[in-house]
């Protein structure tokens, strides 16, 4: 992630966890929160699926309130780079979100995602109610077992907290800048994949 403009940037606004028990966000909608790496890859790859209805780009999981993305790079603040997936059940389960959460990084690498390095670009499902904590520890487990990702996964699977949107460039960054190096060479061939793998799971 070293191409971003960089406009004077604001703070970031934290949004209080969804009920435990339910981690509705919207009527009939649920809320999960992935950290896979640079958030522009992961918002990229959720947008495309069906049964999504919002994606925001943000930081959770540190100490620090209101952190900025400087704050973030310098990797003292204990946030993950993540997305909130707003979506509805009825149309794509947790688990399914999942398996595209898997396929679409490296689980299999602490703290690094190709050439972005530090604890800010940590795999980890912050879950927001017990059942997908229970469903994200059985598929682990189940991909462990097989050798699916070829070594051991050390995605993080943490009870979700706190949720900062991001700086308001970071939203929806490879749909506006496609042709910035970050995204044509990174980020596209994720897209790719998706649309290749996933099919029956696109809008």
């Amino acid at each position: 992630m070293t191409d971003a403009p960089k406009p004077g940037e604001r703070t970031a606004r934290p949004t209080q966890a969804p009920p435990p028990e339910t981690g509705q966000a919207n009527e009939g909608l649920e809320t999960a929160t992935f950290g896979g790496g640079c958030f522009w890859c992961t918002e990229a790859v959720f947008q495309q699926l069906k049964g999504v209805q919002r994606v925001v780009s943000g930081y959770s999981g540190g100490h620090m309130k209101n952190p900025t993305y400087r704050d973030i790079c310098a990797g003292d603040t204990g946030h993950a780079e993540v997305i909130q997936v707003e979506f509805n059940p009825k149309l794509i389960s947790f688990a399914e979100l999942l398996d595209v959460f898997w396929k679409t990084h490296d689980a299999t690498t602490l703290n690094r995602q190709g050439n972005d390095e530090g604890t800010q670009y940590r795999s980890v499902i912050y879950h927001h109610n017990d059942e997908q904590r229970r469903v994200a520890e059985h598929i682990k487990r189940k991909l462990d077992e097989s050798g699916g990702l070829g070594r051991p996964i050390v995605t993080e699977i943490a009870p979700f907290s706190q949720f900062y949107p991001a700086e308001d460039y970071h939203q929806n960054y490879f749909a506006d800048n496609p042709q910035r190096p970050y995204c044509a060479a990174i980020i596209q061939p994720k897209v790719d994949k998706v649309r290749t793998v996933f099919q029956n799971k696109l809008k």
